[in-house]
């Protein structure tokens, strides 16, 4: 174990002398003195070293002192030269051993295995190097990519907002112009008609002695005043309930679900906490819209029997809900529809968002549909 030791710090002080001989030949000029080579051959052969070894100590050298930044042209003048101070070191060796000529034809397979790894190093650098920029490339274009989608993106918010406020202000307009037509038709038309009834009657009785006829004819006229009166009362209620102004919340819900009950044989059980005539008009007006357009799509689409409307107060909002007994839907289908489908839901969902509240629909086979729509108590979001 000791000679092995031994021998190994011998070889590896060779090589340490070996590169070291070899560096300062290579950085002289031509003719540069071998005697140096000569002195380590010397030395292999006092150590037992064979051809092949020194070959391999010659490699390993070699392969030290040549550098990646070399260029091609660099490199092969380093290998030239360095064969040179190989060929000298192994003269010692050649004289003494029969196979320096298969050793001189291995080293010359080294040589050229070390030129085409060279190379092969390289090819291998300038493809590194195109492959970096490419990718410097692809990297700057993709942030310049996510900065264009990140302005659209942004753009596209923006118009999202605008069109939401637009729509807000819309149906805000729409409620005071609801409002101005139905008092118009409250003070002025159903005044009018109402008077043409009074005539009418007065005409009647002053025709007492005039053909039976005419008192048919008068009578008829007044009946379709007093039909006139009823639509125009219905028209108004439905555009702008007075009640809803003068009374209250509840009044109108009550005097609304009467009417419905009485049109379409569909049973209304409604429960609403006193408080909720608290809130102010914008918010009464919301919760009785709701209504109204749930109510509606009920008797156009439900087949209900039995309609469930309640509104409650929970902690800081105002729940109502309106849950039915009818026919299921598609809520996803109906939301994504083109047509005047979905007009309905959008109209809810978009009046409830106003003032910062959600709504929400479920629908399933033997479960009817149920709305969700829930108002904060105070205006906590700007609309």
């Amino acid at each position: 174990m000791d000679s092995a030791n031994n021998m190994t710090r011998k070889l590896t002080g060779l090589s340490r002398r070996y590169q070291a001989a070899l560096r300062e030949y290579l950085k002289q000029r031509p003719p540069a003195s071998l005697q140096p080579a000569r002195g380590l051959g010397h030395r292999a052969m006092a150590l037992g070293l064979e051809t092949l070894d020194l070959a391999g100590v010659h490699e390993q050298a070699l392969i030290a002192l040549l550098l990646p930044s070399d260029s091609p042209g660099t490199r092969d003048a380093m290998v030239r030269r360095a064969g040179n101070f190989f060929a000298e070191a192994i003269t010692p060796i050649e004289k003494t051993h029969r196979t320096a000529r298969e050793a001189n034809a291995h080293f010359g397979e080294l040589n050229e295995a070390l030129r085409q790894r060279s190379a092969a190093l390289a090819v291998s650098n300038r493809q590194l190097k195109r492959e970096i920029l490419r990718r410097k490339g692809v990297e700057q274009s993709l942030r310049k990519s996510e900065k264009h989608y990140g302005r659209l993106l942004e753009q596209s918010e923006q118009m999202q907002e605008q069109l939401r406020h637009l729509t807000r202000q819309l149906l805000l307009a729409q409620e005071e112009e609801r409002k101005k037509i139905s008092r118009e038709l409250h003070d002025e038309i159903a005044q009018t008609l109402t008077g043409i009834n009074v005539r009418l009657a007065t005409l009647k009785t002053a025709a007492t002695h005039n053909t039976r006829g005419l008192q048919n004819k008068i009578s008829s006229a007044q009946r379709m005043v007093e039909k006139s009166v009823d639509i125009v009362h219905r028209f108004a209620r439905e555009l702008r309930p007075t009640v809803l102004d003068d009374l209250g919340l509840i009044p109108a819900l009550h005097s609304f679900v009467k009417s419905f009950s009485k049109q379409t044989r569909v049973h209304v059980r409604l429960t609403i906490f006193a408080g909720v005539e608290k809130l102010d008009n914008a918010r009464r007006t919301i919760l009785y819209r709701v209504a109204q357009e749930a109510l509606t799509n009920v008797a156009r689409h439900a087949q209900a029997s039995v309609v469930d409307l309640s509104i409650d107060k929970l902690r800081d909002r105002i729940c109502m809900k309106i849950k039915d007994d009818g026919r299921s839907f598609q809520v996803n289908h109906i939301l994504q529809a083109k047509k005047n489908k979905r007009l309905g839901l959008l109209g809810m969902r978009e009046r409830v968002e106003m003032v910062g509240g959600n709504l929400r629909v479920e629908s399933a086979p033997g479960q009817g549909t149920t709305i969700h729509a829930e108002i904060p108590l105070t205006n906590d979001k700007g609309g």
